[in-house]
């Protein structure tokens, strides 16, 4: 039987919230506190994220003239092992929210200043009536099959020498499994056979959804797009470069090919 969620997102908080929780979001940095945002930065913009286990939990952006500063503050990533899971997803959908508010102040058809909207976490328009609501955009991500080994892929964009699942936004019309199969045959040249839906993660850098799949592979040779990809190869259990740290959607994905693989 699954586990009562213990975080509800809400736009106003309930009567009975009994203690508080902080994110403190500043240029992309956070920091999660166990207060109430008067006390941290009573002149800071808020926003109501919802309840976590009773206690009301505000996002605060500090980027504003005139706020305080805040001790503590860390890139999100670097948040990661020293939160719990649940603290680090509450602080990414703070980090999300505060840049949604900052860059919906006008509205992007008419320049009207905007307006929250009743009842729906969007802003309004009230010169043309357009909703603008929290941006996300889907991304999918595949941990692709041959014999016993993985292919894994290398991004020009990593920071770091690492190797991956195969990912990429999904385009205007496209189905997820659509997508898969097109990101997989433009970034590294295989057809697949067969594509299964594994699991989804929100990932706020900046405003993603990681949809994860896991397909078998078909046909083709590896091909890299260069513009995109450093080097792709297939991989088994026991000879893996270096993947992504257990934080991700990948790590999953590829932490439960290992379990089927041994």
């Amino acid at each position: 039987m699954p586990k009562p969620s213990r975080f509800f997102p809400m736009l106003d908080l309930p009567d009975d919230w009994s203690g508080a929780i902080t994110v403190v979001v500043r240029q992309g940095q956070v920091v999660v506190l166990d207060e109430h945002p008067e006390d941290v930065a009573p002149t800071a913009p808020r926003l109501v994220l919802g309840t976590l286990d009773g206690a009301a939990c505000w996002a605060v952006d500090l980027d504003g003239d005139g706020v305080p500063d805040v001790e503590g503050l860390m890139p999100l990533m670097g948040l990661y092992g020293r939160v719990d899971d649940l603290r680090w997803t509450l602080a990414g959908r703070a980090v999300q929210l505060v840049e949604w508010q900052r860059t919906t102040r006008f509205c992007g058809r008419c320049g009207t200043a905007t307006e929250p909207a009743t009842g729906e976490r969007a802003c309004r328009c009230p010169t043309c009536g357009l909703l603008s609501f929290p941006r996300l955009a889907p991304a999918v991500i595949t941990l692709i099959e041959r014999d016993g080994e993985a292919l894994l892929a290398r991004g020009r964009a990593f920071p770091v020498p690492m190797y991956s699942c195969v990912a990429g936004f999904v385009e205007p019309g496209e189905t997820l499994e659509g997508a898969v199969h097109r990101e997989v045959l433009e970034e590294v040249g295989v057809h697949l056979a067969s594509v299964r839906y594994v699991a989804s993660q929100p990932w706020p850098f900046p405003h993603s959804l990681m949809i994860g799949f896991e397909a078998t592979w078909e046909s083709g040779d590896i091909r890299i797009d260069e513009d995109e990809i450093v080097d792709a190869a297939w991989f088994r259990p026991d000879d893996l470069p270096t993947i992504p740290p257990g934080m991700s959607i990948a790590r999953t994905l590829i932490d439960a090919w290992i379990a089927r693989s041994t």
